[in-house]
């Protein structure tokens, strides 16, 4: 039997590109053209990651679709020692203010520890971003909602609706950051700032070609689950956040799908396009389902595993502009 290994996800050393953490912390550096392959054991059960660096005490069984990879007492755990769960309200770092844009209509707010640099942006997908200000945790924190209560920005988008949108993205650097200059010229202007936040100018940061965005096509739709038996080998052609983007080889026999959801890569080609299949297709890999499986090297040359459609529809958040 081949030998298992688990992966700890994906992760942005810096915007010269991801790299997928193996246990132990060993790092295999990504890059685009590079093969990701991989299968997940037959008859396997997908385990509890832990919290805070600690196994599951009871190794619990977790869901496929789980992004966490985390069963609800280790869940608990984690989120009461995070920043965004307000679990650590005397940390004497100094944080940061963002707005991040992700697409059409899709601006968030949020903060991140001032020493991670652009690091957050890159893990959350984030296709262009400014700073806002600077200053102490709860200064921060107070910016936060006072953008989210005055211009009814979010502090969270879905990544199910930024993987939809990506495909469709504007040109130029410009254009897409439009829409993060309009809230940023809101936001400043909105009285109620804490005064030891310190404000900072509007310079958008792009992440398209870090990404591999520029010259990536469009993809079809994303990995559901993961599932005992399954595989997925494909070439990196992007990656935005936990997403990879894989190009993959679509079965020459593939015939029309006969439900309403396309359930394989083959039948999502048919139902996406009416040309024969035999061809090349992208689909996304959300990483952070990886977590928790027992991986061995690939049965095939496709992707195996339950495929969703992706919807791709204008999507606007009320009340913004």
């Amino acid at each position: 039997m081949a030998q298992a290994w688990k992966c700890a996800g994906l992760r942005w050393p810096s915007a010269e590109g991801p790299a997928l953490i193996w246990d132990g912390a060993r790092p295999s550096p990504l890059t685009w053209g590079k093969r990701v392959s991989f299968g997940v054991v037959a008859g396997g059960v997908r385990q509890c990651v832990g919290a805070r660096g600690h196994p599951c005490p009871v190794r619990a069984a977790v869901p496929g679709r789980s992004t966490g990879a985390r069963c609800e007492e280790c869940a608990r755990l984690d989120r009461a020692h995070s920043v965004a769960a307000d679990g650590i309200a005397d940390d004497p770092r100094p944080y940061r203010v963002y707005l991040a844009w992700f697409g059409p209509g899709l601006v968030k707010v949020g903060i991140t520890a001032a020493e991670r640099g652009p690091v957050r942006l890159l893990e959350q997908g984030a296709v262009c971003f400014s700073w806002l200000g600077i200053g102490p945790l709860m200064a921060a924190r107070r910016t936060e909602e006072l953008l989210r209560a005055a211009l009814r920005v979010p502090d969270r988008v879905p990544y199910a609706v930024k993987r939809a949108v990506r495909s469709a993205l504007p040109a130029g650097e410009e254009e897409r950051a439009g829409e993060l200059r309009e809230v940023y010229g809101r936001a400043v202007r909105l009285s109620g700032w804490p005064e030891s936040l310190e404000r900072e100018p509007f310079q958008p940061v792009d992440h398209v070609r870090a990404f591999g965005l520029a010259e990536a096509p469009a993809a079809l739709g994303e990995v559901s689950e993961l599932v005992p038996g399954g595989s997925a080998s494909g070439e990196l052609v992007a990656a935005a956040g936990p997403d990879l983007h894989l190009a993959v080889d679509l079965p020459s026999a593939a015939r029309p799908p006969s439900v309403a959801r396309p359930r394989s890569v083959a039948e999502l080609a048919s139902a996406a396009d009416p040309r024969p299949a035999g061809r090349r297709g992208v689909v996304v890999l959300d990483t952070r389902l990886m977590r928790g499986w027992r991986l061995v090297p690939p049965g095939g040359d496709e992707v195996s595993f339950p495929v969703r459609q992706f919807r791709v529809a204008e999507h606007r958040q009320d009340g913004l502009f």
